[in-house]
């Protein structure tokens, strides 16, 4: 099992960068694919970006896909998130979820998931 914290949301203006890192506990954080994924209010929940056990291969959502970057380290037991060039529908509750399939988009196929952190972007 493993727990998983997000951190590093906030307010940010329109073309503002802003870095997401998933923090997870125990030492078996490197044998689990991760992703992001993201819901806006009245939304589903929508797929983000996905990344292996040893970070060498990466999947995007294509709202994001070249503005969007997922990354790991797993000394670190860390994941992230690094987003750039935001803009105002980027505004969402981002979560990150651990799973034993890699690069998935769908939700469901995850198997823990993280609280969240609100991304909001003001225009």
């Amino acid at each position: 099992q493993v727990q998983l914290v997000e951190s590093g949301g906030g307010l940010v203006q329109v073309g503002d960068s802003l870095r997401l890192s998933c923090t997870a506990s125990g030492r078996t954080f490197s044998s689990y694919a991760m992703g992001w994924f993201r819901q806006a209010p009245g939304k589903e929940r929508e797929f983000v970006a996905a990344i292996n056990r040893s970070g060498v291969l990466t999947y995007y959502g294509g709202s994001v896909k070249g503005r969007f970057t997922i990354s790991r380290d797993n000394a670190k037991t860390t994941l992230y998130l690094q987003m750039n060039s935001l803009k105002p529908e980027d505004t969402a509750v981002y979560s990150c979820a651990a799973g034993s399939r890699v690069g998935v988009t769908s939700p469901h196929l995850y198997d823990y998931w993280g609280q969240g952190t609100q991304v909001t972007v003001s225009s």
